[in-house]
């Protein structure tokens, strides 16, 4: 049976580590040994609603850890430029469709935009989605009211915050509190058993720790799974383009007004550009391939890209990073989990990073819950094999949707985007994970989604901005199915009746820079 655990690495990955065994298993005996010699990455700040679910594993309400973290609210993510350039962009909002009243469900309003082709992509998240209203203002409300169909505060608000500041406050708030262990110190050497497993960690003046089972939250190095264990690592790089990012943080020039409940994500020539604000500043970064742009050039082009915007970047700080895109064959090796960038990483695009710790760490209580009570034994070799291939499912399965913001693009204005538009997706692939079914009687996104993890919202958000339509001429002449005109007329009007009835309900409501100082900061 499990009774010490050793979680190697510091971080939001390591610090939620430790957070969620001594809260889940209070039991364990948790040490984190942590270097003090290396920077953590702390790039990741924006996460998605997912980290609700983990948020009540451990007990933490948003008003717990939001002024320590610079955090604020996050309702949405924002996409621009990678249907075509200057397309004016899409959302992506984390609530679930309302559609009472609808004809054919979401494909509503597929039938308005075969019908009425000027309609703008992003008018498909407008009509369905209450949320979008507090979105398109920079307001907040919790919604105590209801008046914001289908929107739950609890599961669909997500959160942008220093992943650094995150870290240290679970560390000083919940694991020392609760007995975790923090040793500062440099691993020297990894001992190893005769048949592989982890015997021991040796620190700084020849110290040796060991525990029954050893977490791997060293980031991109990997010391534990990847440097001992040389468990083979998967790169997703055939169907996922960037391996590499220029990231800085950027002060507020109007606070109120660039405030904004959700991420952005604007595709350049090379790749895109995030931005996250928080309540002091705004973090943002440029995602790109190094085989299409050097660093320098990506630099460049990053610094033009903000100076367009109004920023001036002589006084910036801009730090280069590099991302080993992929997965390792199995996550759980002998007595050694990996969570967080050691495990494996997609890429940026969707705050995918700390979505797949706090899934994982799930992952790892079920599991681990399974073995209490077996003296001597962490887990069976089943119960790791099948933790290894949940966990890997659900990364590939994130990976294959990522892709598909790529997969679906128009553009082809530079060598980056056309190799976009025509690199080999693998359909097989794609079918298996999404579940695409062309050409089904009902067509509809929903039919594409339906292993999908959030089928109510991810993947037709997504290809519906761009600009993928499951209805058009072809199939309304091959279904032999034309709307009339009072139908399409009823259609129209319910699409529309939602979204005045949403931007009246929020007329009076705070910009969220103002809901912020009144409830959690008090500036």
């Amino acid at each position: 049976m499990t009774k010490k655990v050793i979680v190697v690495g510091g971080g939001s990955a390591g610090w939620m580590t430790a957070t969620t065994l001594c809260k889940v298993f209070p039991h364990f005996q948790v040490t984190l040994v942590e270097s003090p010699n290396i920077a953590i990455s702390g790039v990741g700040e924006s996460t998605i609603a997912g980290i609700n679910e983990w948020m009540n594993l451990v007990g933490l309400q948003d008003k717990d850890f939001m002024k320590a973290t610079d955090a604020v609210y996050k309702l949405s993510i924002k996409f621009e430029n990678f249907y075509k350039n200057n397309d004016g962009g899409f959302h992506y909002p984390f609530s679930h469709p309302y559609t009472e009243g609808t004809v054919y469900g979401i494909n509503d309003w597929h039938y308005k935009k075969m019908y009425k082709p000027d309609t703008h992509n992003s008018d498909y998240a407008n009509s369905y989605y209450s949320i979008m209203s507090l979105v398109n203002n920079n307001k907040f409300d919790k919604n105590t009211s209801g008046t914001l169909p289908n929107f739950e505060y609890g599961e669909h608000t997500a959160y942008h915050f220093d992943a650094t500041k995150f870290g240290i406050w679970l560390r000083d708030n919940v694991c020392k509190p609760n007995g975790v262990e923090h040793i500062l110190s440099e691993v020297k050497k990894v001992h190893t058993k005769h048949d592989g497993a982890i015997n021991g960690l040796e620190l700084d003046d020849s110290v040796i720790v060991r525990g029954d089972l050893y977490i791997d939250c060293t980031g991109f190095r990997s010391i534990l799974l990847d440097k001992t264990l040389k468990e083979p690592f998967e790169s997703y790089r055939y169907m996922l383009p960037n391996d590499s990012a220029w990231a800085t943080r950027i002060p507020y020039n109007n606070k109120k007004e660039q405030m904004e409940p959700y991420t952005s994500s604007t595709a350049l020539g090379n790749g895109w550009v995030w931005n996250i604000p928080l309540w002091s500043r705004i973090g943002t970064g440029y995602v790109y391939s190094s085989d299409h742009v050097s660093d320098e050039k990506a630099l460049e082009e990053f610094k033009a890209h903000l100076s367009n915007n109004g920023v001036d970047t002589k006084e910036l700080e801009f730090k280069n990073i590099k991302m080993r895109v992929g997965i390792h064959e199995r996550l759980w090796v002998k007595n050694c989990v990996a969570i967080g960038l050691s495990a494996g990483f997609i890429e940026p695009l969707e705050s995918n990073g700390l979505f797949t710790v706090h899934k994982f760490l799930v992952e790892l209580c079920r599991t681990l819950l399974r073995s209490e009570g077996t003296p001597g034994v962490a887990a069976s070799q089943f119960d790791i094999d099948a933790y290894n291939l949940t966990c890997r499912k659900l990364f590939k399965e994130f990976a294959v949707f990522v892709s598909m913001h790529y997969a679906l693009t128009q553009r082809q204005d530079t060598q980056y985007w056309k190799d976009c538009y025509n690199r080999n997706y693998d359909l097989k692939m794609l079918d298996d994970q999404l579940n695409i079914t062309y050409g089904a009687k009902n067509f509809g996104l929903d039919r594409m989604v339906q292993k999908y993890l959030h089928p109510a919202g991810g993947f037709p958000c997504i290809a519906s901005g761009m600009g993928y339509n499951p209805v058009d001429r072809i199939t309304e002449n091959v279904e032999f199915h034309k709307l009339t005109e009072q139908q399409l007329e009823k259609i129209c009007k319910n699409l529309d009746d939602n979204k005045e009835r949403w931007d009246q309900a929020v007329r009076y409501l705070p910009l969220m820079y103002d809901y912020l100082n009144n409830t959690i900061y008090k500036e």
